[in-house]
């Protein structure tokens, strides 16, 4: 298995306020959709319950402890620890999507993250972790200006990769 961590992160690491996303960029919400499309994607309940719907053509997993109802195409694990006993052993890359408690405890699972900096500060109640930047390969995947912001898909790959597989 190999996990990425992806977000759209402010100056300040926010993610989100109020369980809802803080900006609206379309250029970084199709860069989602390209990045996680055909994936299967991760998520806490939160996250989850923010999401307008179900996501074409993404298989969801929600790590949830609060026995809420779930769509029957979700595939729902009590914890972290679960998740990753039945999904050890696969090949594929798999997308933390969040929320920030999800992000915080699987990002040492994490091989990559990929992330929308952008370069403004927003007022938020929830934040991405702090990470060391010394231990990831970073490349810039877009610079982008939209509605007045500019913020860049930046990749960062664990250098140490294969003692985390």
């Amino acid at each position: 298995m190999k996990l990425t961590e992806i977000a759209a992160i402010g100056k300040n690491r926010e993610l989100g306020k109020d369980n809802q996303l803080i900006w609206h960029f379309p250029q970084d919400l199709k860069f989602f959709k390209e990045q996680t499309k055909g994936h299967t994607i991760v998520m806490g309940r939160k996250t989850f319950e923010s999401l307008p719907g179900m996501l074409p053509k993404r298989h969801h997993i929600v790590i949830s402890k609060s026995g809420a109802k779930f769509p029957e195409e979700v595939e729902v694990f009590s914890s972290i620890d679960a998740f990753v006993d039945a999904y050890q052993t696969k090949e594929e890359e798999i997308f933390v999507i969040g929320g920030a408690t999800i992000y915080k405890q699987m990002l040492s699972l994490c091989h990559r993250l990929i992330l929308t900096e952008i370069n403004q500060s927003y007022d938020a109640d929830v934040f991405f972790p702090e990470f060391d930047k010394n231990l990831y390969h970073k490349q810039i995947l877009n610079d982008i200006m939209e509605n007045g912001v500019h913020y860049q898909h930046v990749e960062y790959r664990l250098k140490s990769e294969t003692t985390r597989d």
